[in-house]
């Protein structure tokens, strides 16, 4: 793979070659993606949606809005030092094509704000939710009119691959979806392959999947238009990741490693002292400790060390990417950036903890399992209505349902595949309120 390739501003539609030296530097096409992505509506549900505690009464947890919003912060940051970086070594890039550092600062901030663009209500329980229905629930009725790659998809809902397909779908009026440059979608992409065959390797390009069967030809345009590396051969599509993806991976593992630990503890969930222990193992190279036994409150504390450790991470995360570079561009560096970290010995301590004491709390618990709940019946109802309307055989009651989805979600004269699809996308495009709200009215508890 290489940077001229990896960097192009192409869009769906273009018809000639977009050139990094004739952009309007004042509307920059990386810059514009940002715009889009913040703007859309996909984008404005994730302020109710769930990043560690499903439905959270207090105004300090973070939803996935506020940490998409965080991410790209600290993902602008990966990128830009990164970019200053590939500059220097690839000079040509500059000097005869226009590229700037600020260039991958925008791509990847554009992709970490959208990465979560395409999550369930409730978190990744809702993921698993929307699987399952399909796997042993009433959905598996539908497994033998399915090819073995369409089925795949839907028990394996996955919301990177939503996201993709939010990205990136037309409909009637608005062709290629957001519109967004190559380059962006290309680093948004953490799993460049199909739902089959599952871990082909140990790659972490291979962990999950990114696109669903629906959106297939609209990825193989765009990984050929960047110059992605092909992992299978034959009928299966894997390929390597784009480079820059795994600074917008890096943006998300350090801001949920280190601020999901912060709700943590301010929910009361690990205590004070316990916590900033952990915190201060991970910044005790960097800490001013005159300043931080200056600070009286505990915000204050934790504010200063988060800020300190989120720093910390970048520059660690930067190091190994500029050492890793060639072997990343060849596709065979494997693992993600804070895996070969200095710091991973403290990074997996505070996971750990945050896994036993936040992720498996007894709220977090008893929530998610009132989502799936929610998330079955949700389906259940909306499929059986589509599939009978679909097969001529809809009740009144089935019409009734039908005629409450937005009209995109109403079409049924589609193949099974798109109507299941596209149920599993509009259930996973609610928020977690919107999920309990609808889910009220279906069920007659509320009018």
């Amino acid at each position: 793979m290489n940077w001229e390739q990896l960097l192009s501003l192409r869009r769906h539609g273009d018809v000639s070659k977009r050139l990094r030296k004739e952009q309007d530097e004042t509307r920059l096409g990386f810059e514009v993606d940002y715009d889009r992505i913040i703007f859309s509506s996909a984008f404005r549900s994730l302020q109710d949606k769930t990043q560690v505690i499903p439905l959270s009464k207090t105004d300090f947890v973070h939803t996935r809005l506020t940490h998409s919003l965080e991410v790209s912060v600290v993902g602008r940051s990966l990128g830009r030092a990164a970019g200053k970086k590939i500059l220097e070594k690839h000079p040509h890039l500059r000097d005869i094509h226009g590229y700037k550092f600020n260039d991958f600062g925008a791509i990847v901030a554009a992709a970490a704000l959208a990465h979560d663009i395409g999550n369930p209500p409730f978190g990744h329980s809702g993921e698993k939710a929307i699987g399952e229905y399909f796997k042993t629930g009433k959905g598996v009725r539908f497994k033998e009119v399915l090819t073995e790659k369409e089925y795949q998809d839907i028990i394996d809902f996955e919301g990177n691959a939503n996201g993709f397909k939010l990205l990136t779908e037309s409909r009637e009026g608005v062709d290629g979806g957001l519109r967004l440059g190559y380059a962006t979608l290309g680093a948004f992409m953490k799993y460049p392959k199909e739902s089959l065959p599952k871990k082909p390797t140990q790659h972490i390009a291979d962990k999950k999947f990114g696109f669903f069967q629906s959106e297939k030809q609209t990825f193989l345009s765009v990984a050929e238009e960047l110059g992605l590396e092909q992992t299978l051969k034959g009928n299966d599509i894997s390929f390597a990741r784009h480079p820059l993806t795994f600074l917008v991976e890096a943006a998300d593992d350090i801001c949920y490693t280190i601020i999901d630990f912060e709700d943590g503890i301010n929910l009361g969930l690990i205590s004070e002292d316990y916590a900033l222990e952990y915190l201060i193992k991970l910044v005790k190279d960097r800490i001013n400790t005159k300043k931080y036994n200056e600070l009286a409150y505990k915000e204050d504390r934790l504010s200063y060390l988060r800020a300190l450790a989120i720093s910390t991470l970048i520059s660690d995360a930067i190091d190994v990417f500029v050492a890793n570079e060639e072997a990343i561009l060849e596709g065979e560096f494997d693992v993600a950036l804070l895996d070969k970290s200095k710091y991973t010995a403290q990074i997996n301590d505070i996971i750990a903890l945050s896994v036993n004491k936040i992720y498996r709390s007894q709220e977090v618990l008893e929530k998610e399992i009132a989502g799936y709940k929610i998330i079955s019946d949700l389906l259940d109802v909306y499929t059986t209505a589509l599939v009978r309307t679909n097969e001529g055989i809809a009740s009144n009651y089935d019409r009734l349902v039908v005629n409450m989805l937005p009209g995109f979600y109403q079409q049924t004269d589609k193949p099974i595949y798109r109507i299941l699809l596209n149920t599993c996308c509009y259930v996973a495009s609610l928020s977690d309120s919107a999920a309990v709200h609808l889910h009220n009215k279906i069920m007659g508890k509320q009018l």
